[in-house]
């Protein structure tokens, strides 16, 4: 006897749970992948140069997985593919002794994410329409944070237990990668085609991405190229003895617990408002510099649970509106291509302001709300040009 489907909730609830090991796993491998890059030879600049084109085989990737998802609509085994890469690079990094195989798993774990992102984000979007996208991205981006905020603090607690070795470290993230495998195999029995969940579409699908996405797209890459990354926010804490540096792992899991609240109470007033809820990206934007680069404790903390906020708002209900923006034939190219701006953004914004804040932290806070300011113009563009 067939079993009964799930129901939409359940469906986003056990994707979320998947997300969490998946975090446990890779979020956990990338707090040692460092020092561990250090301990078989690599310099500061090698560890760099490896992290760094992780990253951008993560970005290229998306590009190309989101189109060749929406060509196959094979979104579950692009899925489940990009998730056993992952999954399977992490523990094999155990077993290297040598730098090449070592930087090429850690090159594969990035790629794993790229193959995966775009067409998961598309399963998750059909369900989301039937609970409100906006509570449904939110729902998952904080299981997805439990896992963020679990996986690192698993590993440190295993290299205590193992005397600092870290390849035995390595091998225990295996388990939960195995348990994110049979939950995705479950998943897919249950819900092979999570599309019936979307109520059709009346709208022909479109050789291109719409115009309203490009804009929304715009202001996406504007908001985030003037934000602030924890990593430069890290740095300020050190660097000017606001905190000491045991305390500031803390303060990282302090903003990601902001990050999780931030992504449901926007979730859930984005299936009441509308996009209009955004304006809460740029605003808060602004607000980190000005709290995050002060001397005092108290300030520099605040700052911190700010930017964790944004963090929220930017990987759950940025993410819902593209689902709302973009007919479903065209849904996976534009989550790859949406990551992809997104991601390139960051990566300018953190090199533009770690320029300035070693110059002036004055220089910080002005372009961070001159840019902020054009990005609320743009939101408020794309809103207009929306009703037109």
């Amino acid at each position: 006897m067939p079993r009964k489907p799930l129901s939409p909730w359940r469906f986003v609830f056990v994707f979320g749970v998947v997300s969490l090991l998946a975090d446990v796993v890779y979020e956990g491998a990338r707090s040692i992948v460092g020092p561990y890059l250090g301990a078989l030879g690599a310099g500061a600049v090698l560890v760099g140069v490896i992290t760094g084109a992780g990253e951008a085989v993560a970005l290229v990737g998306r590009l190309l997985a989101g189109p060749l998802a929406d060509r196959t609509r094979a979104y579950w085994p692009i899925t489940i593919g990009g998730y056993t890469l992952t999954v399977a690079a992490v523990p094999l990094l155990g077993f290297t002794h040598t730098l090449a195989p070592a930087a090429g798993l850690v090159i594969a774990e990035r790629a794993g994410k790229a193959v995966r992102s775009p067409a998961k984000d598309v399963l998750i979007s059909h369900a989301a329409s039937a609970v409100g996208r906006g509570r449904g991205f939110a729902v998952h981006e904080a299981l997805d944070q439990v896992g963020a905020l679990v996986g690192p603090l698993a590993v440190a607690g295993l290299l205590v237990l193992t005397a600092g070795d870290y390849r035995p470290v390595f091998w225990v993230l295996a388990v939960p990668g195995v348990a994110v495998l049979i939950l995705l195999a479950r998943l897919r029995i249950r819900m092979p085609d999570p599309s019936v969940y979307e109520k059709p579409s009346s709208e022909p699908d479109a050789p291109r991405l719409p115009r309203a996405f490009w804009s929304y797209l715009l202001f996406a890459v504007t908001t985030t190229l003037g934000g602030t990354g924890f990593a430069l926010l890290g740095f300020h804490l050190a660097d000017r003895q606001v905190l000491a540096p045991a305390s500031i792992p803390v303060v990282y899991a302090a903003a990601m617990v902001s990050d999780a609240v931030a992504a449901l109470v926007t979730g859930w007033l984005y299936d009441r408002i509308g996009a209009r809820v955004l304006v809460a990206v740029p605003l808060l934007s602004a607000l980190v510099p000005p709290l995050a680069f002060q001397h005092t404790a108290g300030a520099a903390v605040a700052g911190a649970v700010v930017w964790g906020a944004v963090l929220g708002v930017q990987e759950s209900t940025l993410r819902a509106t593209v689902a709302d923006l973009v007919p479903v034939a065209r849904r996976g190219t534009a989550y790859g291509v949406f990551a992809a701006g997104v991601g390139m953004a960051t990566f300018a914004g953190s090199a533009l302001l770690a320029l300035l804040y070693s110059r002036s932290l004055t220089a910080v806070v002005s372009v961070t709300a001159g840019i902020q300011l054009l990005a609320l113009l743009l939101l408020v563009g794309h809103q207009l040009r929306k009703r037109m």
